[in-house]
């Protein structure tokens, strides 16, 4: 069989017409399919790349007011928990939109939700922009600052919660976790990019200017993303997920219908999952966000706050980069081994947080951040593809995943500038308690990794598909 120039032939030659049996002998077992040729193509490459660019951009708004906050307080005349707001938006719009993804999904494809996505982006930046026209009254342009936020926030959770299913449906088992890393890292680098730049681009109309452009010149990019190749690269790829619904309910009511694929294994299991991804995520978003709270009373300055973040973020990016490939060619069938080596070490970490914010310890919480950075960022893939793999509904399970952690990070920012002391403590506004909460929760939940089996069963059936396609090419 001859290829196409932009494809890499991965199985074997021969033209095989798949036909589906419609009986199996039970929801774990794969169908029992004649075998079909499984092919790369390197155009995925290009699709990665508009995929990482409209990630990152989609990640800029969230964080985009808090560095200027307080001359948002001046120049729009509104107060610092409107000015919060702005970004607590976001999440609160995320909740939703991420649930209603996979649906989405299936009516339109993943080229149609980007393109979703990308339309959100453009409209948000610029009735966004409207609200900074000086003749508005404050309560219509913070009503329109509101309103481009939302729909920044229906944006974000598009490419977010897509990236697993853009590798499944694009990359073989040598690349998939690879693929779901660089997509799932480029939003939080987005988020650091724009906690960064907007405090440089001029005043705070012009900060709303420089974002609306940017958001605007990235939408093209959408135009590199397919929904998926003429010929899958995986079993997994050639085959439609279960409903959002019904993997709901499965993991909610614990019901299992007609779609149902999991055992109530996999489903205990997919639910520690879910569950300690969504506190590590909130965990590390809320130590973004409170930062200089957290490290200004007990004497740092807003510097070397924002350095203590950037070291959690990029030795994390590095640690990642360097690890997603050996998941994929080394240690392809170890993801909950690995996660039960790595989980509580970073439940450790946060721990000691509790102990390391105090004056005159900058190395310490230096090394702290390395150890959280590296860890936490480095079994973001690792989460998504275990979930995926237990589910197998890339999609549905990114979905929940991502919700959780958003529910999570509202919370955990409610909850720990509660727990703020008053200006009569010492040091006075300091978060010593909101750091025992945090590190308490964290390392309680992470533990729960020790309970899961971690079966990797959408991988276990492109293996044997493969076997079987590698067979028949001999035969």
């Amino acid at each position: 069989m001859s290829t196409s120039s932009d494809s890499e032939v991965t199985s074997p030659s021969h033209d095989y017409k798949q036909e589906e049996v419609i009986e199996s002998t039970g929801p774990t077992d794969a169908p029992n399919i004649e075998v079909t040729p499984y092919r790369l193509y390197k155009r995925r490459f290009t699709g990665l790349l508009g995929m990482v660019i409209l990630n990152v951009v989609a990640g800029l708004s969230w964080p985009w007011f808090g560095p200027i906050a307080n001359n948002m307080v001046t120049d729009f005349g509104i107060d610092l928990n409107q000015a919060s707001w702005l970004g607590n938006i976001e999440a609160c719009v995320y909740l939703p939109v991420s649930l209603s993804i996979p649906y989405l999904y299936g009516r339109f494809g993943l080229r149609r939700c980007c393109d979703f996505g990308a339309v959100a982006l453009i409209l948000s930046s610029w009735i966004r922009y409207a609200g900074t026209v000086r003749s508005l009254s404050t309560e219509s342009s913070y009503a329109l600052l509101m309103l481009g936020q939302s729909l920044a926030g229906v944006a974000q959770p598009m490419y977010q919660v897509l990236g697993p299913k853009y590798s499944e449906n694009w990359f073989n088992l040598q690349g998939r976790t690879t693929a779901t890393m660089i997509v799932a890292i480029a939003n939080p680098v987005g988020s650091a990019i724009g906690q960064l730049l907007s405090p440089l681009v001029g005043d705070t109309r012009q900060s709303v200017l420089v974002l609306g452009i940017i958001s605007t010149a990235v939408a093209p990019f959408v135009l590199l993303v397919q929904s998926q190749p003429p010929t899958p690269p995986t079993y997994s790829a050639s085959t439609p997920s279960a409903s959002i619904v019904s993997l709901a309910r499965e993991v909610i009511l614990w019901e299992r219908s007609s779609e149902s694929k999991m055992s109530a294994r996999q489903r205990f299991d997919f639910v520690i999952v879910a569950w300690i991804f969504g506190v590590l995520v909130a965990a590390t978003e809320m130590f973004s966000i409170l930062t200089s709270q957290i490290m200004q009373p007990v004497g740092y300055s807003d510097d070397i706050s924002g350095l203590m973040g950037a070291c959690l973020l990029f030795t994390g990016l590095a640690s990642a980069v360097v690890t997603a490939p050996l998941f994929d060619r080394v240690f392809t069938s170890h993801l909950a081994i690995s996660a039960k080596i790595l989980l509580p070490i970073l439940g450790a970490g946060w721990l000691s947080l509790i102990w390391a914010v105090k004056p005159h310890n900058t190395g310490g919480l230096f090394a702290v951040m390395t150890v959280i950075g590296v860890t936490s960022i480095t079994m973001l893939p690792v989460g998504l593809e275990l979930a995926s793999d237990l589910t197998r509904n890339a999609e549905g399970s990114s979905a929940i995943l991502w919700f959780m952690g958003n529910l999570f990070n509202i919370i955990f920012v409610l909850v720990e500038d509660a727990l703020r002391a008053g200006t009569d403590a010492n040091p006075p506004l300091n978060m010593r308690r909101g750091l025992i909460f945090n590190g308490v929760f964290v390392l309680v939940s992470v533990l729960l990794i020790l309970l899961i089996k971690g079966e990797q069963v959408r991988k276990s059936i492109d293996e044997e598909k493969n076997a079987e396609a590698r067979a028949a090419s001999t035969s």
